[in-house]
């Protein structure tokens, strides 16, 4: 037997009812996230010879409630994953990180420039022109020196 319209509703209505009475009882509310709720999503740029400063950086924005975008692997310290790769392949696809991470920087509502004693690379000049470049917030981790 079909309910019409208004009764459809009400048992919609009294079905979200129940479930928010279920989940209050859980000491779970139901919300609507408004669009300035959302977390600010983060990107660290600097040089990957400063992965503790990554780390520590990924940490602090974490806690203050950010959703962070970083390195996904680092030259340096991964050597393990460049062994069998030739110098060719090898910068094949660090062009090829450093495109996914500056699409990070535009997916980012901020970017972190880690300039640990002040040091800015090339690669991360290129990335902090392109977060400039597409209006992006830019903080420091250490106060530039012009």
């Amino acid at each position: 037997m079909s309910k019409n319209p208004t009764e459809q509703a009400a048992m919609s209505g009294l079905r979200r009812a129940k479930m928010d009475q279920a989940l209050k009882a859980q000491g779970i509310r139901r919300r609507i996230t408004l669009l300035e709720e959302y977390p600010k999503i983060v990107c660290l740029c600097g040089s990957t010879r400063f992965s503790k400063a990554f780390q520590d950086a990924n940490l602090e924005e974490t806690l203050k409630g950010n959703i962070v975008l970083s390195i996904g692997c680092d030259l340096s310290s991964d050597n393990e994953l460049w062994a069998d790769k030739s110098p060719e392949e090898i910068i094949t696809l660090k062009h090829e990180l450093d495109r996914l991470h500056l699409r990070k920087i535009e997916l980012a509502d901020e970017v972190v420039i880690l300039n640990v004693e002040g040091y800015i690379g090339s690669s991360t000049r290129a990335e902090l022109d392109y977060a400039l470049f597409h209006g992006k917030t830019v903080r420091y981790l250490e106060e530039p020196v012009l």
